[in-house]
């Protein structure tokens, strides 16, 4: 009995240990991008294993400095969505629960504001403050994504379920902010016109939709601004990037050197929503020469 007895609590000891240890090597993540080895004009999986696994992981995106990383993902408990973030401390990056899902986060290019959607919150000396809204303006537009540029532009989405839902903008303008605008027919044309990304300078707009000559499901695209200040021709990013699968949610780091996106990784009757990530040099290489 006593050898039973001590057999058990052993095993209970090396494996309370062996948790202990994975979990402390999960959390050993060193150098820029969560330590990630930076891809080449191929897409991959962002950091396979410590946020890309064989679950839900979605919306992934780095805060100005490189040194906050938040995505969405399932829970690992109660299995209800929640907001994560990597945050690199002491040379070493440390992973946490932020809150539940409340919106897909964007960071404003100077860190000030995190973006929820019609929501936000605002960076204060102990961390981010209580979730606040925006103006009455925005109040009915069932918005998914929004971003903004370094003027303060915000570029955002309309969640229709018919999938009629059109991308729309609003400036500021001598101080104020500006009724929501819909973009031109440029970027609105085809159907679920979503999770639009606009670049800091307001040079281009990426956005995903369904229109004739895409590969399949969702594709992204990217408009750049004209000399004149109009949005041109949507360009798809190509077969690099989409394929017949899902992709979806495009964004660009702070540096201007990686492009993150989402894609279902699984099937129809099976989703796995991925973080993936490539060389920015495939936007470069579709940029106008004017």
């Amino acid at each position: 009995m006593k050898r039973a007895y001590f057999l058990v609590s052993l095993l209970v000891t090396l494996a309370v240990s062996q948790k202990s240890l994975g979990h402390q090597s999960a959390a050993i993540l060193e150098g820029p991008y969560l330590g990630q080895k930076p891809p080449g004009i191929i897409p991959e999986i962002f950091a396979p294993g410590v946020v890309t696994t064989d679950g839900w992981e979605y919306g992934g995106v780095f805060t100005p400095d490189l040194k906050e990383f938040y995505f969405l993902r399932d829970g690992k408990i109660d299995k209800s969505q929640e907001l994560v973030v990597f945050q690199y401390k002491n040379n070493r990056w440390h992973e946490s629960i932020v809150s539940k899902r409340v919106g897909q986060p964007f960071i404003s290019p100077d860190g000030k504001k995190m973006h929820l959607g019609k929501r936000y919150k605002e960076r204060t000396n102990s961390g981010w403050s209580e979730i606040k809204q925006l103006a009455p303006s925005f109040k009915d537009i069932p918005i998914m994504r929004l971003t903004a540029s370094a003027k303060g532009t915000y570029v955002f989405d309309d969640a229709d379920r018919s999938g009629n839902g059109v991308l729309r903008y609003s400036r500021l303008v001598d101080g104020k902010r500006e009724a929501p605008k819909p973009l031109s027919k440029v970027i609105n044309t085809g159907k679920w016109n979503a999770h639009p990304f606009i670049a800091s300078d307001e040079s281009y707009i990426l956005w995903d939709g369904e229109r004739p000559g895409g590969y399949g499901d969702a594709d992204i695209y990217i408009s750049f601004k004209q000399p004149n200040g109009s949005w041109g021709a949507a360009i798809n990013l190509g077969d690099k990037v989409n394929t017949k699968a899902w992709e979806a949610a495009a964004g660009v780091t702070s540096d201007g050197k990686y492009l993150l996106f989402n894609r279902n990784s699984g099937t129809e009757e099976n989703t796995n929503i991925d973080i993936y990530w490539v060389d920015a040099k495939i936007i470069e290489d579709l940029r106008p020469k004017f």
